[in-house]
């Protein structure tokens, strides 16, 4: 257990100014060598638990038990977890402890296939609580702010991860969810929020929305915005930063390793997020050969939970194109660097890979588009053809949006490559889900 920091209420950080050690838990003061030691004693018993309740199957098939970790790098000799394991074992086949020891369900999607259900004990919630209060502190939260939480609720983790965590961090949440778009605008501005917890793209939106009913979003109440759910870019950190007068921050998670608040940014450097590794393993592995890399070598992020009970997860592979960097905030702890691709989120057009945040840098200094757009793969002949549908600002007429399709069908062509086709469509008309837009749509072989 570790304890307890407190603050003042209604204190927030600027930029470059170190956080008060007496904000930070034990945890997050420990050396380096500290939290090794820690990872180790507790890799080792969830070894344990998981070849004892779900993974003996699949150890024996490697070849390896959990007495073979003596230490961390013997990580490396067990195997992965995807999931499509998950998926495999629908619903519960993953879970380690009794059904009656299961104090809370949450599952993906399942846009692309079975949703993964995953479990949390009581202990397991009480954990993720601490971690999102630990991130909300981390992104500049004090005690006693209020909290308007866009994060959609229900089976999706964003929303009561968020939710639990900030009344655990001493704040006021205000469980908005999604959707509702002018109703929220009205309630930050009635509610004077000092933080907002939401997926970047939906903050757009939010942004738009302000704008549309004459509010300036430089003069409401919110300092601090915590955006996690999906990939975001520095561009669109300098988008939001700009137009509302805020410190955007990401948050990262995924429910098969926790949910939101495995990984925080800091408010005080900005440098990548910091992986709460007394609780979560990570490691960053080749995606076509599996190799481990070392640290500063870009690959695929890899997850092994550390305390979890329902669902101990090993050697999760995120599919997320990252790398790990030594700490800075939280000297104790890795980074990862900000991540703004997926290992199935790449795109080969023609021979040339590209990635979604590599369009949306091009989109986001074009004037008169907003920064929301989607990709359509399609096959024209024998050739592979890529859309690019841009939404219009308001107010934007004919020549300026005719002036952005030449802008970003040559930013596209200059900086990545490829040629593309490029379509305005008029506001708030692309396809969203729990406030992510649907970024690539493909329709090759349909």
């Amino acid at each position: 257990m570790t304890s307890e920091p407190t603050a003042p209420v209604g204190t927030t950080l600027r930029r470059g100014e170190p956080l008060p050690a007496e904000l930070l838990d034990d945890a997050e003061r420990m050396p380096r060598e500290e939290v090794e030691a820690l990872q180790l004693h507790r890799l080792r018993r969830t070894l344990r638990h998981a070849y004892d309740n779900v993974d003996r199957k699949k150890f024996d098939q490697a070849g390896v038990t959990p007495d073979d970790c003596r230490t961390l790098r013997d990580l490396a000799r067990f195997p992965f977890k995807t999931k499509a394991d998950l998926r495999e074992t629908y619903p519960f086949g993953m879970f380690a402890v009794p059904m009656s020891d299961v104090r809370r369900i949450h599952a993906s999607s399942g846009t692309t296939g079975r949703p993964t259900v995953v479990g949390y004990t009581e202990k397991d919630l009480s954990t993720w609580a601490d971690l999102i209060a630990r991130s909300i502190r981390a992104a500049g939260g004090r005690p006693g702010h209020r909290v308007h939480i866009s994060y959609g609720y229900g089976l999706f983790t964003g929303g009561l991860g968020a939710h639990y965590g900030a009344e655990r961090a001493g704040c006021t949440v205000i469980p908005a969810s999604g959707g509702m778009t002018a109703r929220q605008v009205q309630i930050i501005q009635d509610f004077q929020p000092e933080i907002i917890m939401v997926t970047p793209s939906y903050m757009l939106t939010l942004l738009d929305e302000f704008e549309r009913q004459g509010v300036d979003p430089r003069t409401t109440s919110l300092k601090v915005g915590i955006f996690g759910a999906e990939p975001w870019t520095e561009e669109m950190r300098r988008e939001v930063e700009e137009r509302m007068d805020i410190h955007a921050v990401d948050i990262y998670g995924l429910s098969e390793v926790m949910g939101p608040g495995v990984a925080q940014e800091c408010v005080e450097t900005k440098d990548g997020l910091h992986v709460w590794e007394d609780h979560f393993l990570p490691e960053v592995v080749d995606p076509i050969t599996d190799d481990l890399l070392a640290d500063g070598e870009s690959g695929e992020l890899v997850f092994t939970s550390l305390t979890k009970e329902a669902l101990p997860i090993i050697r999760y592979r995120t599919r997320d194109l990252t790398r790990l960097l030594p700490g800075t905030a939280r000297p104790g702890f890795r980074r990862i660097e900000k991540i703004t691709g997926r290992c199935d989120d790449m795109i080969i057009l023609r021979g040339v890979n590209v990635f979604p945040s590599q369009i949306e840098e091009v989109v986001l200094r074009t004037p008169g588009v907003t920064p929301h757009f989607q990709i359509q793969l399609s096959t024209r002949g024998r050739m592979d053809h890529m859309t690019v549908r841009v939404e219009a600002k308001r107010g934007a007429g004919p020549e300026q949006r005719e002036a952005a399709v030449r802008a970003i069908a040559k930013g596209v062509k200059d900086g990545v490559g490829v040629t593309v086709e490029v379509v305005i469509v008029e506001p708030e008309t692309l396809e969203r889900s729990l406030g992510k837009l649907r970024r690539i749509k493909d329709q090759r072989g349909a």
